[in-house]
């Protein structure tokens, strides 16, 4: 049996600037479908090949395949419905299968707006899809897909969600592929140098009302240190991988552990830099082993201060204060690391003066690098539902933490885009002439100056912000800045979104784990 996975060919000028990023997803549903005996497989990323729709078709005319599997996050959710609708024009007798995030709580909207999609796979996909090709294989999924826990599809013009599949206990058991990676393509631009993204735990015990992940991913489970090293040093020696970056949402939640996993690349002398993404109360709890991470390779620390303005930070159910945001700054720079501030803008009652305190708040704190991120109301989360009449845009392409899809009561888009603009240019502007070039010697200063070609480079192409589709030019352009939001996109009904989780589930036992009721 032929078994193809796609990577939807999406881009934001986001992330990306850095370089191009493994699609790990890929690697863990290949390494779990080789596991059981499906040997026969492709993974074609149309994102990184910037494959174009007639490209895609005509490789996708050489295969014969027999099921057809997509992933989406909510940006890229149009681009893989497309991808899934070239398949089924080519390959009608396939199975199309979408999984990912927005597919998990958007089932019932992906399902009317793609009815070429037969299969919707909701949450942890490894053993689900599994389970499909099993079935696929026998020739018995249409008899027996009601059995199969996790997915969704329609039936008799109705949409049924089965059963909550579990989430994957053990997570040293799974075995990702990373064989199947062109792993050339995949450079981390400022240190020039392959990429990997492996994962350490899955889940988040925090609830921020503006995330997706403690919601997708459910309950919080970490992996055996030693085996997280194990997997590094494979894509070490197999893949020429130079850098990486952990995938977790807060890989030192669990402090025992991440000392473990940092004692085990100092032992084994891994030598590779990486990079996390933390809270700021990690930081300051683990302010004497800030050494200790330094030397296991540990450069780039990415905080989630997130806002500069107290009112701002619980309402996002951060738990942190501006004091604490400014002292795990302080305390990572002092150990050598390269740490960066995020900050979230572009709510309803953002103003010029609340994004002026942002890039005081920068200059204040002195982070190495600063990114303002535009809020992204996840149509699926908590703050979605609270801010209720305040979305206005449905455009799921434009979720992508660059446009801003709020528009706050005091300026209109184009110029809350042009004061973001108005922070970025300042803040690297001096780190350019009056930090990076002076930050001292060795891997710190290297890794920084790598950063600023990262942004120069995404600056000159004008993907940076994806600053060049919407026509940004600076302030003299702000009037002919074009979102291009698609107005016939709308409002997903109440009934087509999965709202509930396990998280919910543990502070309202009463109320136990179902499918979400079908829309009419």
């Amino acid at each position: 049996m032929r078994i193809l996975l796609l990577h939807p060919n999406y881009h934001s000028g986001g992330a990306e600037i850095a370089g191009n990023w493994p699609p790990a997803w890929a690697a863990y549903i290949a390494g779990a479908l080789k596991s059981a005996g499906f040997t026969d497989l492709r993974f074609i990323d149309a994102m990184t090949n910037d494959l174009s729709d007639d490209a895609l078709r005509d490789i996708l005319r050489a295969e014969r395949p027999d099921i057809i599997g997509s992933t989406a996050i909510t940006p890229s959710i149009y681009k893989a419905e497309r991808l899934l609708k070239i398949a089924r024009e080519e390959h009608p007798g396939a199975l199309t299968v979408l999984g990912g995030v927005h597919a998990t709580f958007m089932y019932g909207q992906v399902l009317a707006e793609a009815p070429w999609i037969d299969v919707i796979v909701r949450g942890e996909g490894e053993g689900i899809i599994v389970d499909l090709a099993r079935a696929v294989a026998a020739g018995t999924f249409a008899a027996t897909r009601h059995d199969i826990r996790g997915i969704a599809f329609r039936e008799a013009g109705k949409v049924v969600a089965t059963e909550a599949a579990p989430t994957v206990k053990d997570l040293d058991a799974l075995a990702p592929d990373w064989s199947i990676l062109d792993w050339d393509r995949y450079r981390y631009i400022p240190l020039g140098t392959r990429v990997a993204i492996p994962n350490m735990a899955r889940g988040c015990p925090f609830t921020c009302s503006f995330c997706s992940q403690w919601k997708f991913w459910r309950d919080y489970r970490y992996r055996d240190p030693s085996k997280v090293v194990d997997e590094i040093v494979r894509l070490r020696d197999e893949h020429g991988v130079g850098f990486f970056i952990l995938a977790d949402e807060e890989p030192t939640i669990n402090r025992k552990k991440f000392v473990a996993f940092c004692e085990e690349l100092i032992a084994r002398d891994v030598g590779l830099l990486w990079g996390i993404n933390t809270r700021v109360t990690d930081i300051l709890r683990d302010e004497a082993l800030l050494p200790l991470y330094r030397r296991a390779g540990l450069i780039h620390v990415s905080l989630g201060t997130e806002a500069a303005a107290q009112m701002k930070l619980d309402r996002f159910n951060k738990e942190t204060t501006i004091e604490q945001n400014r002292k795990a700054i302080a305390l990572l720079r002092a150990a050598g690391i390269v740490v960066e501030a995020q900050f979230i803008v572009g709510l309803e009652n953002e103003t010029r003066e609340t994004l002026e305190e942002t890039y005081r708040m920068a200059r204040d704190w002195a982070p190495d690098l600063a990114n303002w991120s535009m809020y992204t109301p996840w149509p699926f989360s908590d703050l979605f539902r609270d801010l209720a009449d305040k979305v206005e845009v449905f455009d799921y392409e434009k979720y992508n933490f660059v446009t801003p899809i709020i528009r706050p009561a005091a300026m209109d888009r184009a110029e809350l885009l042009d004061r973001v603009m108005h922070n970025y240019r300042r803040f690297y502007m001096r780190k350019a002439f009056f930090s990076y070039p002076w930050a001292g010697s060795g891997a710190r200063r290297r890794y920084l100056l790598g950063c600023l070609k990262a942004f120069m480079k995404s600056g000159f192409e004008r993907k940076f912000y994806d600053l060049g589709r919407v026509g940004y030019w600076g302030p003299q352009s702000k009037r002919k800045v074009d979102f291009h939001f698609d107005g016939a996109r709308s409002k997903a009904g109440a009934e087509q979104v999965e709202w509930r989780t396990m998280h919910d589930n543990k502070r309202h036992p009463s109320k136990a784990p179902s499918p979400a009721e079908p829309p009419p």
